[in-house]
């Protein structure tokens, strides 16, 4: 008898056979392949991933024997024999199931695959063909469309998604095993109401809103439009509707409806912040009513899951992140594409649930520039052959459509888009409530005083030091008030909620901020002053100027400046996106934020950067390159970074609440530290990494625990260097306040 998993009874009679663990795995794997054709494919990947465990060293070492056994590439030999043509494509994920996808042939941090198959191996005992029926053959999966011009780029993607299939079924299995040897009973999974449920939940609610004004009977008119194109068949879409237009919970109407009537398994909503991330969620849920809290997993990496939740709820919810196993999935769109080209197992575990599901990219020109093609051929290959519809949600559609016409086509893009609202460009005049101009260049004297002149305004800046010099110019002025990633995020939050509260009493408020205030926050200005950016930036910039429609247009001001002083010069970067925004202003200087300027800026945009630079790693031609030998997973998923992060966090316990403070005693006695640090991620600012030396250096920061964390908990000790207007200053790293050296 062999075995796959073992328990402390020495009699071996509640042992997991070795022939069950294989088949069920296979049962599981098969289930999660057919959502998109490839049923066959899961079986034979799961029948053979743990074929290396009928050999007398594995069973020895399930036994308590030291020895090291490699028992996943037993099953990646057997692949290539038996399947001529595609077994190299499973044998990527059997020999990689434990540790991970590994290049083919190319050194990485896993061993290449190559390597792998050319190593010597215990022999396995002939008895497997006697418990293990293979699938005789692996014909293509139902209904896949190939692309000549990605094809290996496609045989990738098809490899992850089955790798994703196995290890999730590997994984359930065997925590099923464990879990009702030590409890009787397997743990929860999944579950929460079918979608047709919290359709009806969703109805309910949009059934109290009112058509009381202009704006908001457009926003009606909006929703019921998207929703009559429920039934067209799934693939790509756009919504373009301007910011205010209620594409939110028009984007999540037509997701359930779309889902429903085409039998697809849930809602993705991909959203570029994790501020808005939990914004999104928290309408969600409210959206949904009694259901609410259930249906919505939220994740992303700064999610508390252990909120007013208990112990057996938060466990699911773990798990549930796991795989997203569950109706509606609000996450960051960092985990959503890099989970795309992963290779680590915990990262991919997820991918078969985006098959056959519907996924809102929300504010769809957001994805990186750097990495925009393969993103792209990412989500197209979603729609193409994964049973997936992608909606590009956005009042600033990027021009990633792929036409016949190459001076008006992106290379690899969307073909056949199909846009979801009435005439997009009547609502963008229906919902124009801004005047944008171009006032020229301002040095810091000239913006102080185009600032003093209104009551009510807010300035956008590009970098920090930009905003804090600013801010501390008028900082002695009523209604002065500052916002930055310097603050943490809780002590930005109080801020908003006095802004707002300025904002709609009538009372002085002048906000100096940097353009996180552009993410979805909801504040609502008379006039908005916005540093040279791209246009997309500054269409975002007029979202927090007459939000609410309450003045005319021509009142409303949305004035663009160039930065006159030479310390404010923005990154290279954005001196591009600003050059092409003055380009286009050129064009279309009397509406700057037309359908047709932002077309023409996002065209020119990627014309200017060329097909190398928004594939700047050139990940696309490494696939291509390879063929199916030598699929470089391992170099993919080092190489696909959204975000380049050479920051690290500091600990900020200055907080009114003390929330920070009790989960940093907490450290002193944790095991676990998964939920005290989501705690204190809201207490928390990303410092540079220049800026992180010099405040170690003076001992301005210290690590909490550091025996047991090493340095992952960073605490501000210097107080004095945080200031309640303005956040951390790591420009002085040794000031102290006067009060500070009274003794």
């Amino acid at each position: 008898m062999y075995y796959a998993h073992s328990t402390p009874s020495i009699n071996k009679t509640d042992w997991q056979t070795l022939e069950g663990h294989l088949k069920r795995v296979g049962q599981l794997a098969a289930e999660r392949a057919d959502r998109f054709g490839a049923g066959p494919w899961g079986e034979a990947a799961g029948l053979l991933h743990d074929l290396g465990k009928y050999t007398g060293p594995f069973q020895r070492r399930l036994e308590g024997s030291p020895e090291r056994v490699d028992h996943s590439t037993a099953g990646a030999h057997i692949a290539i024999e038996n399947y001529p043509q595609v077994g190299h494509l499973l044998a990527y994920l059997i020999a990689g199931h434990h540790a991970g996808l590994a290049n083919g042939r190319d050194i990485g941090e896993r061993t290449p695959l190559q390597n792998r198959l050319e190593a010597d191996l215990p022999p396995l005992d002939p008895v497997w063909q006697q418990e293990i029926a293979l699938p005789r053959n692996l014909s293509p999966p139902a209904h896949f469309q190939q692309r000549r011009d990605r094809a290996f780029f496609q045989y990738a993607f098809l490899a992850r998604m089955l790798f994703s299939c196995l290890v999730d079924a590997d994984f359930v299995d065997t925590e099923a095993f464990y879990a009702v040897h030590e409890k009787g009973v397997p743990h929860a999974r999944g579950g929460g109401q079918p979608l047709d449920v919290l359709r009806d939940a969703l109805d309910k609610r949009l059934a109290t809103f009112k058509a009381d004004s202009d704006v908001n009977r457009l926003r009606g008119e909006i929703l019921s439009h998207v929703r009559t194109q429920a039934e067209l068949p799934p693939g790509r879409f756009s919504l373009t509707v301007p910011t205010g237009g209620g594409k939110t919970l028009a984007s999540l109407a037509f997701a359930l409806d779309h889902a429903i009537a085409h039998g697809m398994d849930r809602v993705i909503y991909v959203i570029p912040f994790t501020s808005i991330v939990e914004q999104n969620a928290a309408v969600f849920r409210d959206a949904l009513g009694e259901h609410g809290e259930a249906a919505v997993l939220e994740h992303h990496s700064a999610f508390d899951a252990g909120s007013q939740r208990d112990r057996h709820s938060i466990d699911k919810l773990r798990r549930d992140s796991e795989n997203w196993d569950a109706p509606i999935i609000v996450t960051t769109a960092v985990q959503f594409f890099e989970s795309l080209f992963a290779a680590k197992t915990s990262r991919c575990r997820k991918l078969h649930n985006i098959a056959r599901s519907v996924v809102i990219l929300d504010e769809a020109q957001t994805m990186p520039l750097p990495l925009l093609r393969p993103s792209v051929a990412a989500l197209d290959e979603l729609a193409l052959n994964y049973r997936t519809s992608v909606v590009l949600c956005t009042a600033t559609q990027p021009a990633l459509a792929e036409t016949d016409d190459p001076e008006r086509s992106f290379q690899g893009g969307f073909r056949g888009v199909r846009e979801l609202a009435k005439c997009p460009n009547k609502l963008y005049r229906d919902l124009k409530r801004v005047s944008v101009r171009h006032i020229g260049p301002l040095d810091d004297e000239t913006l102080r005083d185009e600032l003093l002149t209104t009551d009510q305004v807010l300035c956008i800046v590009n970098n920090r030091r930009h905003a804090r010099a600013l801010f501390e110019s008028i900082a002695d002025q009523p209604g002065a008030y500052h916002l930055t990633t310097s603050m943490y995020a809780v002590h930005r939050r109080r801020v908003l909620v006095e802004i707002r509260q300025a904002l709609g009493a009538g009372q002085s408020c002048r906000v100096i901020s940097t353009s996180l205030i552009e993410a979805g926050v909801d504040v609502d200005f008379p006039r908005v002053l916005r540093a040279e950016a791209g246009l997309d930036s500054i269409a975002q910039a007029a979202g927090r100027c007459n939000r609410e429609g309450r003045r005319n247009a021509s009142d409303s001001e949305v004035a663009i400046f160039a930065t006159a002083n030479d310390d404010w010069e923005p990154p290279p970067e954005l001196k591009k996106f600003a050059q092409v925004t003055r380009e286009v202003l050129r064009h279309h200087g009397d509406d700057p934020l037309s359908l047709a300027a932002i077309e023409a800026y996002f065209r020119l945009l990627y014309w200017q950067q060329g097909a190398q630079q928004l594939d700047k790693h050139g990940l696309l031609k490494l696939v291509e390159d390879g063929h199916l030998e030598g699929i470089p997973f391992d170099t993919l998923e080092q190489k696909f970074r959204m975000i380049e992060n050479n920051q690290r966090a500091v600990i900020i316990p200055v907080d009114k609440d003390g929330i920070a403070r009790a989960a940093l005693r907490e450290l002193a006695y944790a095991e676990g530290v998964g939920g005290i640090a989501r705690k204190l991620q809201p207490y928390t600012v990303q410092v540079p990494q220049q800026g992180f030396a010099a405040l170690e250096r003076v001992g301005a920061i210290a690590a909490i625990e550091p025996d047991k964390f090493g340095d992952q908990f960073m605490m501000l000790v210097n107080e004095d260097l945080y200031d309640k207007r303005v956040g951390l200053n790591w420009s002085d790293p040794t000031f102290r306040s006067g009060e500070s050296n009274i003794w």
